[in-house]
C-alpha cells in the first residue's frame, strides 16, 4: 500500500463516507480549500493508480469507489506510525498518550478489560 498525501487521504475519507461518487460529488463534500475540478480529478486518478479506488464508466464520466477499506488503511497507518514514532512499541504509544493526558485511567482500565477478556470485548 503506497503512502497517501494529506489531500489524497482527505479524498479517501470522503469516498469511504459516500461509498461511490463522481468527482463533482466529492467536490461538494470539500468545505475548506476546495481544489479546482481538474486538480481533484487528477488526485482521484492518482488514488486509482495507487490501488485505493476503482471506477465504473458512465459514458465520459467515472464513478469512483474505494477498493481499500478504511479498516485496512487504518491498520497500515497505525502500524507505520507505531514503528516510526514509538520504536515499534505499543506500550510507548500508550505511555505517550497518558503523559499528554489524552487518555484517562478509566479508559486504560477499559483497554485492560478488552485485553484480559477479548471475547467479551467484541
Amino acid at each position: 500500500m503506497q503512502k497517501l498525501t494529506n489531500k489524497e487521504e482527505e479524498i479517501m475519507h470522503i469516498l469511504w463516507k459516500l461509498k461511490k461518487a463522481f468527482v463533482k460529488e466529492v467536490m461538494a463534500e470539500i468545505t475548506e480549500d476546495q481544489p479546482h475540478y481538474n486538480t481533484l480529478s487528477t488526485i482521484v486518478r492518482n488514488l486509482e493508480e495507487k490501488g485505493y479506488v476503482s471506477h465504473h464508466a458512465f459514458g465520459n464520466s467515472h464513478q469512483y469507489f474505494p477498493i481499500v477499506t478504511i479498516e485496512d488503511y487504518r491498520k497500515k497507518f497505525m502500524t507505520n506510525a507505531i514503528d516510526n514514532y514509538f520504536n515499534s512499541s505499543y506500550k510507548n504509544m500508550v505511555s505517550f498518550f497518558a503523559k499528554e493526558e489524552k487518555i484517562t485511567a478509566k479508559e486504560l482500565r477499559e483497554i485492560l478489560e478488552m485485553i484480559e477478556n477479548p471475547k467479551e470485548a467484541k
